[in-house]
């Protein structure tokens, strides 16, 4: 029986990947990270940007990859996801005979981590060390701290909304996202609806927030600005991720604690 990926859809994988094309920047890394040779990986978008010195052909980005560079690329495997790429050029490679191994965007920090460890397992044979430590490290869950917005883009506003991985990465350190409860997964509520909260999380990525870029149009929260690729990707990243994502926020929410005590 073919093994199938995380929509149900069958994989032809007679044995080990050699010519690898990934279509997800997390994944990119996760497979390079203590899984397979650097040589198998021969495609990556253009938001591969991790390992740092990836050094392979690049075939644009996720949304709308030059598809016929990839497949001049003869690929045994690639890799794509069900939120960052498109289904009809995930049906165009199959049609051309390319097997797609298509992971769903999780909702929960165990679903990317179970979603990582069945790939890894069933194509490579591999259980890396960090993808056991990440397992570890985001087994805990944090009492609620604070409530916060989640921009990810702006004009238009997008926020984080229900069901996300970094909304659960956020639950698990102890900060509530105030559209949680939202219809949507990435809710576009006007500017004025997002006052509401303690503080503001402003990742560096997709939209590149900055300390002068953002903040401003938040006067009466706290803003955290924090690495989009600790919050947004999972794989390697989630063993620093962790620490990293804790200290800027205690950073801010100790600060907060020690300016509304009485002097």
């Amino acid at each position: 029986m073919l093994p199938v990926d995380d929509l149900g859809e069958p994989v032809p994988l007679p044995g080990p990947p050699h010519r690898v094309v990934s279509l997800v920047p997390s994944l990119t890394e996760a497979v390079l990270t203590d899984v397979a040779e650097p040589s198998t990986l021969v495609g990556a978008t253009d938001y591969c940007t991790h390992p740092p010195d990836l050094d392979v052909t690049r075939v644009g980005g996720s949304k709308y990859p030059d598809v016929d560079r990839v497949l001049a690329l003869r690929p045994d495997l690639v890799l794509a996801n069900s939120e960052e790429n498109r289904p009809e050029d995930v049906m165009r490679l199959r049609a051309d005979g390319i097997p797609v191994w298509v992971t769903a965007a999780p909702a929960t920090v165990p679903a990317a981590l179970g979603s990582l460890r069945r790939l890894l397992g069933t194509a490579w044979d591999a259980e890396p060390p960090w993808l056991v430590e990440a397992e570890h490290l985001w087994r805990e869950v944090t009492p609620p701290r604070a409530r916060a917005v989640v921009p990810v883009w702006r004009k238009p506003w997008v926020v984080l909304g229900r069901d996300t991985f970094a909304g659960d990465v956020l639950r698990r350190l102890g900060v509530v996202n105030a559209f949680a409860t939202h219809p949507d997964r990435y809710p576009r509520p006007p500017l004025a609806d997002l006052q509401h909260a303690d503080l503001v999380i402003l990742p560096d990525e997709p939209y590149p927030f900055t300390p002068t870029d953002g903040p401003e149009h938040f006067p009466t929260l706290r803003p955290v600005h924090v690495s989009g690729r600790h919050l947004t990707w999972y794989g390697p990243s989630l063993v620093p991720a962790r620490p990293a994502l804790e200290a800027a926020l205690n950073a801010e929410l100790n600060d907060a604690e020690r300016s509304t005590q009485p002097p």
